[in-house]
């Protein structure tokens, strides 16, 4: 494989019984990107599950670290190590309680906004990597939060969940360009759902 230039993460918990959990948003977002660009098999490698391919061009890592959510940075930092990549070269799917259902933002660098991957994360490669937050709704009070991130996504969600990930994969290339204006551009403009 040639050297990767960039290494794509999804965060989320491993294990049958997380499987379709609002928390495991990231995991469904790399299984989709996986199938597109035709990546190599899932390879237990570095805590986590590793496979490679290429988009536009780019040599990329695909990771899943089976850390569990809170030690996610353990596997990410050994990555990042092993293919002398910089935390900049590194982007991470993960999930949002703070934006609505759906909704999808982009930025570098940041706080964790209490998100317990992103806080491993920050622990072991610092804050300069990029993060895409994918809106999975917020449950109305902070008790629930817990139980709802851990909670399968309802049979209403479907509707904007499989799409959602295609885009991403399909908009992806602008982001490996750093350009995350064009990267929000490409995926609200093929979103059924989306008017304007």
């Amino acid at each position: 494989m040639a050297q990767p230039t960039k290494m794509i993460v999804g965060l989320g918990n491993p294990g049958a019984d997380y499987l379709l959990n609002r928390h495991n948003i990231g995991f469904m977002a790399l299984d989709v990107l996986a199938d597109e660009i035709n990546a190599t098999a899932w390879q237990k490698k570095f805590k986590g599950a590793l496979a490679s391919g290429t988009l536009d061009g780019r040599a990329l890592l695909l990771l899943k670290p089976m850390t569990y959510m809170n030690l996610s940075g353990e596997a990410v930092g050994e990555a990042l190590r092993y293919y002398k990549l910089e935390p900049s070269d590194v982007i991470v799917i993960h999930d949002d309680i703070d934006l609505a259902s759906g909704d999808v933002r982009v930025k570098q660098g940041g706080g964790h906004g209490g998100h317990n991957g992103l806080k491993s994360l920050d622990a072991h490669i610092g804050k300069e990597y990029w993060r895409v937050r994918l809106g999975v709704g917020h449950p109305g009070h902070k008790n629930e939060v817990s139980d709802y991130v851990l909670g399968n996504f309802a049979k209403a969600d479907k509707e904007w969940l499989a799409p959602l990930l295609a885009r991403i994969a399909a908009a992806l290339p602008a982001l490996l360009s750093n350009d995350a204006t064009q990267f929000l551009k490409e995926i609200k403009k093929n979103d059924p759902t989306n008017a304007s």
